[in-house]
C-alpha cells in the first residue's frame, strides 16, 4: 500500500486535532505537519514533498482559496470548512473533495479514498463519445452536435432539447436522450433536467444559472453535480 504524505492547515486547534486523530486511524496516511495558517503551509510545501493537503477555507489574512490560487504546483486538496457556501469555489479549484465541519470518520475516509484513486490509480481510457444525436422533431430528422446542447427538459411525454441556437421538441423519454450523451459532459440535476457542465455560469443555493435560465437542482442530486464539476 502506497503512503500518502499529507499536511493539515486550519486556524482552529480543535479541527487540527480531529484530522490528526482520523489520520492516525488510516495506515495509508502520513500526516507530516499541521499548520495554523496559510503562511505556515507555504513554508511546509517549500520544505517537503506533499501529496495531499487538508485545507480550511476561512482563515485570517490568507484564505485557503487564496492559498490554492497562489501555488504553481499544488498538491491534491481536500477542503475543510464550516461554510457550505464555499463549496462551488472549492470545486472550481479542482479539489478532490469538500468536507463540511463537523465531519465523521466515515466521511473523512471517503475523501481520502478519492484522493488515493486520483493520485495512484490510472484513469481508464475514455470511451468514444457520441459526436451527435439524431433527433426527430417537426417531422424532420435533425443532426444535433452534442457539444451544442445546453440542457434537456422533460415535457410530459416529450423532451425539449435546448441548443446554442434553437429548441427542439422530440417525443422521447428524458432518460433515453440522456443515455445517448457523453456522461462526463452532462449531469442530471433534477428529475426534469439534464445539463451540460460546460454551460454552467454559476450555482446559487439549489439553482444553476445557464444562459438566461435558472434551473432547479434537487437536493439529492447536488453532490453528484459538484463531484462531476470537481473532475473537470
Amino acid at each position: 500500500m502506497t503512503t500518502i504524505r499529507c499536511i493539515a492547515v486550519d486556524d482552529e486547534p480543535l479541527s487540527l486535532k480531529i484530522i490528526e486523530k482520523y489520520a492516525a486511524d488510516l495506515p495509508r496516511l502520513d500526516l507530516v505537519a499541521t499548520c495554523n495558517n496559510a503562511f505556515e503551509a507555504m513554508d511546509c510545501l517549500r520544505r517537503m514533498p506533499v501529496d495531499l493537503m487538508f485545507l480550511d477555507i476561512n482563515m485570517p489574512k490568507l484564505s485557503g482559496i487564496s492559498l490554492m490560487k497562489s501555488l504553481d504546483n499544488p498538491p491534491l486538496v481536500i477542503f475543510t470548512t464550516a461554510y457550505p457556501e464555499f463549496a462551488v469555489d472549492g470545486f472550481e479549484l479542482e479539489a478532490v473533495d469538500y468536507l463540511l465541519k463537523p465531519f465523521s470518520l466515515e466521511r473523512f475516509i471517503k475523501a481520502v479514498n478519492r484522493a488515493a484513486d486520483k493520485r495512484f490509480v490510472p484513469k481508464p481510457a475514455d470511451e468514444p463519445c457520441p459526436e451527435f444525436l439524431l433527433v426527430k422533431a417537426d417531422k424532420k430528422l435533425y443532426k444535433v452536435d452534442s457539444q451544442d446542447i445546453i440542457y434537456l427538459e422533460a415535457y410530459g411525454d416529450y423532451v425539449k432539447i435546448f441548443t446554442k441556437e434553437k429548441m427542439l421538441l422530440t417525443k422521447e423519454r428524458l432518460s433515453t436522450v440522456e443515455q445517448q450523451l457523453p456522461s462526463e459532459r452532462f449531469v442530471r440535476i433534477h428529475r426534469s433536467f439534464v445539463i451540460a457542465l460546460a454551460a454552467i455560469e454559476f450555482i446559487e443555493g439549489n439553482t444553476v444559472k445557464i444562459g438566461k435560465e435558472k434551473l432547479p437542482v434537487s437536493e439529492n442530486l447536488k453532490d453528484a453535480l459538484l463531484e462531476k464539476l470537481s473532475r473537470r
